[in-house]
This record gives structure tokens, C-alpha cells and sequence, in this order.
């Protein structure tokens, strides 16, 4: 992967943290390993853990940020919240949500869609 979507990436996840926790969450982990695949974020509140998935986009070439999260996709992330949940030993509600940020570099704008529940509809 270039140096490039790296650091996009990396910006993206940091506007993701900052949304959520402007909405009451607090952002427990970031980059949490798992032989099955990454989880980017991990937020909670008084009721709920969130997983969220963070896709951006500095243009729409490829399609839209949460297009890539496919099936495939969902079914290793699903794995990797099921390891952790069961390391942690945890048992709040909790649900997988997407996070599609997309930036324009020129204006200096990020605009973020938050897609709730996104592992439901696999």
C-alpha cells in the first residue's frame, strides 16, 4: 500500500475517532488485531460497545467508501469482534457500523456517513 493511503487512512480513522466522540462515545481501541482481520475503532457508551469499520476516500474513482466493505468483508470482521468480546469477556449490546469518510483535499472538507447495524443486512 503506498505512503499515501496510508496516511489517508490514518486521517480518515482520526476524523472517524473525533465524530464519535462528539456523539457520546469513547474510543476504547484503535487498530485491535486479530488473526481474522482489523478492527479500526472501538467505541463505547453507557449502553452499548460500537465496531466500527473506517473506509475513506479522497475521491469517488473506485466507487463510494462503504461499497468496499463487502460480504466477505463483514464475515471477518464479525469473527474479530467474536475474539474480542470473548478475550475481554464481555457481554454489552453491541453492533458493527460503518464509518464512510470522504475528504476533499482541495477544500480542506471531510464529509462523514455513519451506517448503523452494517453487519445485519450480510
Amino acid at each position: 500500500m503506498s505512503k499515501y493511503k496510508v496516511k489517508l487512512g490514518k486521517y480518515g480513522e482520526q476524523l472517524a475517532a473525533d465524530f464519535i466522540s462528539r456523539r457520546g462515545y469513547r474510543v476504547i481501541a484503535r487498530n485491535f488485531y486479530t488473526h481474522h482481520g482489523e478492527l479500526d475503532l472501538i467505541a463505547e457508551n453507557s449502553d452499548e460497545i460500537l465496531f466500527i469499520e473506517v473506509k475513506t476516500r479522497s475521491n469517488n474513482q473506485y466507487g463510494y467508501p462503504e461499497q468496499a466493505v463487502e460480504k466477505r468483508k463483514v464475515s471477518h470482521l464479525l469473527k474479530a469482534i467474536g475474539y474480542y468480546l470473548n478475550s475481554k469477556r464481555l457481554a454489552k449490546f453491541w453492533r458493527l457500523d460503518i464509518l464512510a469518510v470522504e475528504i476533499d483535499m482541495a477544500g480542506r472538507q471531510a464529509k462523514i456517513r455513519w451506517f448503523k447495524d452494517a453487519g445485519r443486512g450480510f
